[in-house]
């Protein structure tokens, strides 16, 4: 079964409020024919689009493939969430490659936002500033409270502090939590709107982009060969920006990458007050639980919620049913709003949730593997992408080295030993 099309139609956006409220592109045409480029980028989300630009502004003659939409994936379906840090906490990269490895991790996570919102607002995409990360559970308070102190002793992280039980209360109008943490140097943007910007500044940038059309093969070589059903484009490098939708096209990178699905649902309009009784400064909330709830308000005043995960090709059948039964849970003064908008999405996850960067030849690149932490790693990894291209290779390198295994039996058994895995961890959400 194809993921670009098994809960999809082809070319098509999904039937999402980002969709629905999206600055519009009109559509690219397919690629066709014979074509040269300096640099082909497989893929037209966050990291193909952020590569791209990179490369066209720095004067390469960049070809971009996407097999469906620019902004179709992950990229134009997520929680809009633009978190600081890395996907683990610094604790764990500490552990993982020491701390000076660690402290440059950290670097690299607070310029990959710096990055998207600057790219944003030069789209014309609000950045909304704020996410406040919320402890479900009274065992969490105490190691959450101290590693705030830690990122701003440590780290100089003077934009994060921690909120004690009556001021979560206060910030997130639910019972649900009892302590956590407030990070104004995060913040919240319309992903699709931000895809689409991405997208705008390409071809302004000379970037050539074809839509609906899907790679079929990539040979290695110097030059290497991207081929479609209809193309063939002839290319000094290639980049792999694939992440969740990558299938089968390239096998190194499948084995330590597995696509699991998320899903959002958007209320109907709510009153300014109500907005600000459920989350107060229209900041974004991420809880957490292994299996996250993420929140926030669109512009026009609807609760984004996300917080239901599935395993496999298809979807539910019932997204709002799905996503509803969590909602609840934290909002029980929701019961009875419409949910107008229900969605799914296809994201890439690495067995350490650490995203998976790789030279697959010389030159041949690929960076993918976010884990639900991508909206501004991904804008990262699309321009360290281009600066590897351009011979600036160590930041590429640096995050290439970082560890992220296979899963065990390859992308044959990925798939049944992580249902197992996530089955536990979600369970361990309801303890």
């Amino acid at each position: 079964m194809n993921l670009l099309t098994a809960n999809d139609r082809s070319g098509e956006y999904p039937g999402s409020y980002y969709a629905a409220t999206a600055d519009q592109l009109a559509s690219f045409p397919p690629a066709a024919g014979e074509m040269r480029a300096d640099v082909c980028v497989i893929g037209g989300g966050f990291t193909g689009l952020s590569a791209a630009l990179h490369l066209a502004r720095a004067g390469y003659d960049v070809v971009l493939l996407e097999a469906q939409r620019v902004g179709f994936g992950a990229s134009g379906r997520n929680g809009g969430q633009v978190g600081m840090g890395q996907r683990l906490e610094q604790d764990e990269l500490e552990a993982m490659v020491g701390v000076p490895r660690a402290r440059d991790l950290w670097d690299l996570a607070c310029e990959s936002v710096a990055v998207t919102r600057e790219l944003a607002e030069a789209g014309g995409v609000t950045f909304h500033e704020g996410i406040i990360h919320a402890d479900h559970k009274p065992g969490f308070v105490r190691e959450h409270r101290e590693y705030v102190d830690k990122l701003r002793d440590e780290y100089g992280h003077d934009k994060i502090r921690s909120l004690n039980k009556d001021e979560m209360r206060e910030m997130v109008g639910s019972p649900a939590y009892h302590s956590g943490s407030i990070d104004m140097q995060a913040g919240h943007l319309h992903p699709l709107n931000y895809a689409l910007a991405l997208a705008r500044a390409c071809v302004a940038a000379g970037v050539r982009i074809h839509e609906r059309s899907t790679v079929a093969d990539v040979l290695e070589g110097t030059p290497a060969t991207v081929k479609t059903d209809q193309a063939q484009v002839t290319a000094g490098y290639v980049l792999y920006a694939c992440n969740g939708y990558l299938g089968r096209l390239q096998g190194k990178v499948a084995a330590r990458m597995m696509p699991i699905n998320n899903f959002i649902v958007a209320t109907e309009p709510l009153s300014p007050d109500a907005q600000e009784g459920l989350i107060k400064g229209n900041h974004a909330v991420a809880d957490s639980k292994f299996v996250v709830n993420y929140f926030r308000f669109s512009e026009d005043g609807r609760m984004l919620f996300g917080g239901a995960e599935s395993y496999g090709y298809r979807f539910p059948k019932d997204i709002r049913a799905l996503v509803r039964k969590p909602m609840l849970e934290i909002y029980p003064q929701l019961h009875g709003i419409k949910l107008d908008y229900a969605w799914g999405g296809t994201l890439g996850i690495t067995m350490n949730r650490m995203p998976h960067f790789a030279r697959l030849s010389g030159n041949i690149l690929s960076a993918s593997g976010y884990s639900g932490h991508g909206v501004a790693m991904a804008t990262l990894g699309g321009k360290l992408m281009a600066e590897a291209v351009q011979g600036q290779a160590e930041r590429f390198d640096f995050m290439a080295d970082v560890p992220t295994p296979r899963f065990p039996g390859g992308a044959a058994l990925r798939s049944p030993l992580l249902v197992l895995a996530m089955l536990w961890y979600s369970l361990r959400d309801k303890l």
